[in-house]
């Protein structure tokens, strides 16, 4: 049985901390894991700067209540799930990921919890496990399924190495230099061909 696997942000939905700093005016939370491999390292720098701004969980929910999925995602996700089963493995968090999987038809993800005191500040973050991208393919090919995998980010790439298949998705050029065994893959027309290609079912066109 195959499984396709996918990250959320950069895409199927915008970058929410990047949305967030727009809308904040602050530059400093654009840092992503395309910018920042360590993911310990990124977040301890957002919670900085959320508690310096005196910014929480409130403010960044109503940002994330006007965004919406990237063009064609919807119609994206629609197919893979008629023709594979779909898991969102990603390094966001459920507090965050609610009303877009709503956008998105409710599909599976995993991805991490927020610790919140009761004034909406961030205080903490807890992983579901250590690079949990990796771990989630492993494990799914321990229950026998064979995994396509996309993604975007450094983060994404143990995932795509522990993969049966997998691509890079519209990455920014410093990680498609420095993982050159992935291929690259823009826009949602190509890496269904690319997905139909490596796959060992007859998916029609």
């Amino acid at each position: 049985m195959e499984l396709v696997c996918l990250d959320l942000e950069g895409v199927l939905v915008p970058e929410i901390w990047i949305n967030f700093a727009k809308k904040t005016g602050i530059k400093a939370l654009e840092a992503t894991t395309r910018d920042i491999p360590d993911y310990d390292v990124l977040m301890t720098q957002r919670l900085n700067i959320l508690r310096e701004h005196n910014l929480g969980l409130p403010d960044i929910q109503e940002v994330i209540a006007d965004m919406g999925p990237l063009p064609g995602a919807k119609e994206f996700v629609e197919w893979v799930r008629t023709h594979f089963q779909l898991i969102i493995l990603s390094d966001t968090f459920y507090e965050f990921a609610h009303p877009l999987m709503q956008q998105l038809g409710w599909p599976t993800i995993f991805c991490h919890k927020l610790e919140v005191d009761d004034k909406g500040m961030i205080t903490n973050y807890k992983l579901r496990q250590p690079d949990q991208k990796r771990e989630a393919v492993k494990a799914l090919h321990q229950l026998n399924f064979r995994v396509i995998a996309a993604g975007d980010s450094y983060n994404d790439t143990t995932m795509l190495g522990e993969a049966d298949h997998g691509f890079l998705f519209d990455a920014p050029a410093n990680v498609i230099a420095e993982f050159p065994q992935f291929p690259a893959i823009h826009g949602y027309d190509a890496l269904k061909e690319a997905i139909r290609a490596v796959s060992q079912r007859n998916i029609p066109a």
